[in-house]
């Protein structure tokens, strides 16, 4: 797997003239636009990538993005893999182990959740801080030693300097943050109620299907992490679940969330 993740890397540097990125971005589900924000100099279709799986899910564009955004160079993967589509947890986190190999020094994640707290409306952004994975975890098996110990420790999962940065940005834009605790669960249906209790009960703010296993890796190789959920339905209601209006109100809030990526890049 060592030998791959760098083979892969090594192959991206050669297709993007070497290009080291500081930064690296992923974006969920209705949030791939924001890549469209990047003045890009570079962008590979997953396909294209040795080693890549391809995004199934409707909604991610499948490409890695690389560029700069505020001065900065930034990566980003306009949409991302996940276990339900069937593939591995190292699949699902490969792209992570490759960026790390290509240089970048924070990770921020997004995706779209479902809401728990009942304080939480369609539409708010929760900065993660913290989670709870109910997925298989993608450290099983043979540790990549030269990337991160055995057993890493996961306080401070999601970096507190950047999320007391995030809040001090908000109230200077005039965004309402929400702050929570994100349960990470397989997919692909969409929670029962009976689910969303027991998630609450365990103590989560939102659910979804995605960003644990990333965010796992990532602190596995001392990345420091900033994540969002938008909040795109809320779990305890009678609404049903729809994959379509996941991605709608994905994008309606993703505007927020960009203004507060973009200042974050900037005063990093």
């Amino acid at each position: 797997m060592l030998e791959e993740i760098k083979n892969t890397a090594a192959w991206i540097r050669e297709q993007t003239s070497g290009f080291r990125p500081e930064i690296g971005i992923v974006l969920g589900t209705g949030l791939g636009d924001f890549a469209e924000q990047i003045e890009a100099a570079y962008s590979l279709d997953y396909k294209s990538i040795p080693g890549f799986p391809v995004s199934t899910v409707e909604g991610h564009k499948g490409r890695m993005i690389f560029g700069t955004l505020e001065g900065r160079k930034v990566v980003a993967m306009q949409g991302r893999f996940h276990y339900y589509e069937g593939y591995t947890m190292q699949q699902v986190t490969f792209p992570v182990r490759v960026m790390q190999q290509l240089g970048i020094r924070y990770l921020f994640v997004s995706n779209a959740s479902g809401g728990i707290n009942t304080s939480f409306r369609v539409g708010d952004l929760m900065v993660i801080t913290d989670h709870i994975n109910l997925m298989p975890n993608p450290l099983i098996g043979p540790n990549l030693t030269e990337l991160g110990p055995r057993f890493p420790d996961m306080h401070n999962c999601y970096d507190k300097e950047l999320i007391a940065r995030a809040t001090a940005i908000a109230e200077q834009e005039n965004i309402k943050l929400q702050y929570g605790v994100y349960v990470g669960g397989t997919g692909p249906t969409f929670e029962t109620q009976a689910e969303y209790r027991y998630f609450k009960a365990i103590g989560g703010d939102a659910a979804g299907m995605s960003t644990v296993p990333e965010v796992i890796v990532a602190r596995h190789m001392s990345i420091p992490v900033f994540g969002v959920s938008v909040i795109t339905n809320c779990g305890l209601s009678d609404e049903i679940g729809d994959h379509e209006d996941v991605q709608l109100q994905g994008k309606k809030a993703g505007v927020k969330m960009q203004r507060l990526f973009r200042r974050m890049i900037k005063e990093l």
